[in-house]
């Protein structure tokens, strides 16, 4: 199984994306403190004002009692549990600070008990306000002041409480965090569609110049052509410098079988003209080797120029054209047979080889057919993947059975001698195709002849 790579523009748009969304979360959680402890600080200052206001209000009367000079004016001290209370305790020494001595109206008979180690602190720095967590008369949560205060004709130090209900600023923050959450919600898909198009319109080059090879390795160019970024121009000039040396050297491999295939051709034309001029079994066994040996020289003269051609880059051939040729060819030559040939293939498929090597193999299969068919061939090309063809010649004669099937692919082998051949015209067509990674197979076709199968590699669509 091949391990499925991950996009660049991917890997780019989401470590952006992930960073930014990570800042602007961190941003709201920071911005959502803040504002809490804006709002907290606020509520202190407030109860802090209130408890300032008691012991500026609270004196000792002729019996020693305390009592308050004016109360507050909120009208909110005076409603019955309404989240803001008050009160003045005796303080005797008890964590919880001693006999109440005045509360607001609001406490009703209820009273405010301090957090856990409050009255502690407070007694510890008399003077000074300490604010602390708390709960209030019915079990809410309450922000809680407190401040130790001495008067003049006491003993004994009074503690001044001042508390409210804290779940109104909660509930603000709350809001507030949602709201802000949402804001930056709204941010952070604003920062990725601009990551997005930023990585897309950065990459474009990268994109064209992958364009470029593509139309390079189908066909369609010769060179990686384009204005590319500073960063990007040395490799197409590198690329384009490979695809000249590449076709230099298939023009160099083509050149020197040429010219091996001539310095071949004129020796053995030269025995088998002095063969014919002579009689006797030296004359025939001359004639019948430098025949085998022009076959031979042909056979690897394809092979080689097949082989260049398979590798080389910028190869493409229309598929559709190439056998409709073939068969309106073949149709005028054996048109004293009557035969009905049948061409049919998609107009975009494309072999990535040489048009003269496609016309060899399938005219071959073709010819074949036409030679045994009674009275219809039956040529089709169809994509058998992204990257693979398959053209299939059907004839409607007697066939091979699955033994013949495998000689007829041997060199040589020829399962009829009455009939014209030399018996390589398959064995020629199987190498054809291995030269281009490809393969030719035999069957019976649904005709009720033999049906021929040749994969070749094609273009992408």
């Amino acid at each position: 199984m091949t391990q499925r790579r991950s996009s660049l523009a991917f890997r780019l748009f989401a470590g952006a994306a992930a960073w930014a969304l990570v800042l602007l979360l961190l941003g709201a959680i920071a911005l959502t403190t803040l504002y809490q402890r804006s709002v907290l600080r606020t509520l202190d200052q407030r109860l802090t004002s209130v408890v300032e206001a008691l012991v500026a209000a609270a004196e000792t009367d002729p019996a020693g009692d305390v009592a308050l000079a004016r109360r507050p004016t909120d009208p909110v001290y005076d409603r019955v549990f309404s989240g803001r209370y008050w009160q003045i305790l005796d303080d005797d020494g008890d964590a919880d600070g001693g006999e109440v001595l005045a509360v607001s109206r609001s406490l009703w008979d209820e009273v405010l008990i301090p957090a856990d180690g409050m009255v502690e602190r407070i007694r510890a720095a008399p003077g000074t306000v300490y604010t602390a967590d708390a709960k209030g008369p019915s079990g809410e949560p309450l922000r809680m002041s407190g401040q130790a205060v001495r008067l003049s004709g006491r003993a004994e130090p009074i503690l001044v409480m001042a508390a409210e209900d804290r779940r109104p600023a909660d509930r603000e923050v709350r809001n507030f965090a949602i709201t802000s959450g949402l804001m930056f919600l709204g941010f952070a898909t604003a920062i990725a569609a601009g990551v997005f198009f930023q990585v897309r319109i950065g990459l474009a080059p990268v994109l064209r110049m992958r364009d470029s090879v593509a139309d390079v390795r189908e066909g369609h160019a010769e060179r990686v052509d384009g204005q590319f970024p500073a960063e990007l121009q040395p490799l197409a000039d590198e690329l384009n410098a490979m695809l000249d040396h590449s076709r230099e050297l298939v023009e160099r491999s083509r050149t020197h079988v040429g010219n091996l295939a001539h310095a071949l051709k004129t020796p053995i034309a030269v025995l088998r003209n002095e063969a014919h001029t002579s009689d006797g079994p030296l004359a025939e066994m001359v004639e019948r080797q430098t025949g085998l040996m022009t076959s031979q020289v042909e056979h690897h003269l394809r092979r080689a120029r097949a082989a260049a051609h398979a590798k080389a880059l910028g190869a493409r051939t229309e598929v559709a054209p190439t056998i409709r040729d073939l068969a309106r060819t073949l149709g005028k030559i054996n048109a004293a047979k009557g035969l009905a040939i049948t061409a049919d293939a998609p107009e975009d498929l494309g072999f990535k080889g040489e048009r003269q090597d496609l016309e060899e193999m399938v005219g071959n299969l073709m010819d074949n057919a036409c030679k045994w068919a009674r009275s219809r061939v039956r040529v089709t090309a169809q994509r058998s993947s992204e990257r693979e063809l398959a053209i299939l010649i059907e004839d409607d004669g007697p066939g091979l059975d699955e033994s013949e099937c495998e000689a007829a692919l041997q060199r040589g082998v020829r399962l009829d001698e009455q009939a014209p051949g030399s018996g390589l015209g398959l064995a020629i067509v199987g190498d054809l195709a291995r030269a281009y990674d490809g393969a030719l197979t035999l069957s019976r076709s649904e005709l009720g002849g033999l049906s021929a199968r040749i994969g070749l590699p094609a273009t992408a669509r």
